[in-house]
């Protein structure tokens, strides 16, 4: 990627954002703490949010898993795509990110729909089948990449027939096309893809994205049984 490339795609992003997407004063207030709090600046975008949005919505999910809070920015942008009987469950690793993803949803007013479980995912995972927490309809993987396939093997196991399974950055700039490569997060989204490749019960695909964010994509995936 040259800078020209990441000039366009950003603008592009910004054309797409200023004609389909409202201006929206909570969310960039979102961003703002999110930045003045110091948390990374790793969200997806606004037209990226919106995809997830409008995926809920034509999927009808009432029920979302999501690995991987941050501040609660893809949190706000699934929570309203709910009816008002629907819940979220979204696992954070970082006590300091949990605290201002709560206070991001109470500003955006979803609070009651999401339940934010703090520590490390695996052992929430573990927790969450002890505690006989039920399927989910839709399930979105952003977290540590490292982790990835074991993030897969869990969402399989809170899953039913039909759910939704989204996973960000499964592209990476194209590194995942290298098999020398030893980042841990390349070889985390490598054995994703293996393991979608090997696993019968669902049925996936990924779509290359650029924009603001750069280069990567998102895999998109149905349980079939």
């Amino acid at each position: 990627m040259n800078q020209n490339q990441a000039t366009v795609w950003s603008k592009v992003d910004q054309y797409i954002a200023e004609r389909l997407i409202e201006q929206d004063a909570v969310l960039d207030k979102v961003l703002s703490t999110n930045q003045e709090a110091g948390l990374p600046a790793i969200d997806v975008s606004a037209a990226q949010g919106k995809f997830l949005n409008l995926l809920v919505q034509l999927h009808g999910s009432k029920r979302i898993l999501e690995i991987g809070t941050l501040g609660g920015y893809s949190t706000i942008w699934l929570a309203r795509a709910l009816p008002s009987e629907g819940k979220i469950v979204t696992l954070e690793l970082d006590p300091h990110h949990a605290r201002i993803a709560a206070a991001n949803l109470a500003h955006a007013q979803v609070q009651d729909k999401v339940e934010i479980r703090v520590g490390k995912a695996l052992e929430q995972l573990a927790l969450m089948r002890d505690e006989g927490v039920e399927a989910f309809d839709f399930i979105f993987i952003d977290a540590d990449k490292p982790n990835n396939p074991h993030y897969l093997k869990g969402a399989l196991q809170f899953s039913h027939p039909g759910t939704v399974i989204v996973g960000d950055n499964v592209v990476r700039g194209g590194e995942v096309l290298d098999e020398n490569n030893y980042d841990p997060r390349v070889i985390g989204v490598r054995q994703f893809y293996d393991l979608l490749a090997e696993e019968k019960r669902i049925t996936a695909t990924a779509i290359q994205t650029v924009g603001s964010k750069g280069y990567d994509g998102f895999m998109i995936g149905i349980v079939t049984n």
